[in-house]
């Protein structure tokens, strides 16, 4: 009986910080090499570009991408996110696929999405 609720603990605690994961540093997104901050602001998620692959490209460094995103669920965050190629402002959903995960969306009215999964920088 003591080795199996320790085991059961041990399984609970093992689920509890899987679902503990924060999207708080650096990623890259795979498909152009940019490198944005996901940092805390106001006890959201907001995020920055930080770095670029693509030299063209470097004159949107430092551009906030999100704003303000809230926690909608475990692992998942919501809220307005910018595309710097066209201007517009999408609705972005940021999801923890796990510990160096991150897919990351924009979608139109929720229905029409288009995202990728990031990896994070060490």
């Amino acid at each position: 009986f003591i080795a199996g609720a320790v085991l059961g603990f041990g399984i609970a605690g093992l689920t509890s910080v899987a679902h503990a994961a924060e999207p708080y540093g650096n990623w890259v997104r795979p498909s152009t090499g940019t490198q944005v901050n996901f940092y805390a602001c106001g006890g959201k998620v907001c995020a920055k570009i930080v770095a670029v692959k693509d030299q063209s490209r470097k004159k949107t460094i430092g551009t906030v991408i999100m704003k303000g995103a809230k926690k909608t669920g475990d692992n998942k965050w919501e809220g307005d996110l910018l595309d710097v190629d066209s201007g517009k402002i999408y609705s972005g959903v940021v999801t923890m696929e796990g510990p160096s995960a991150l897919n990351l969306k924009g979608c139109v009215a929720m229905v029409l999405c288009r995202g990728e999964t990031w990896s994070k920088v060490n």
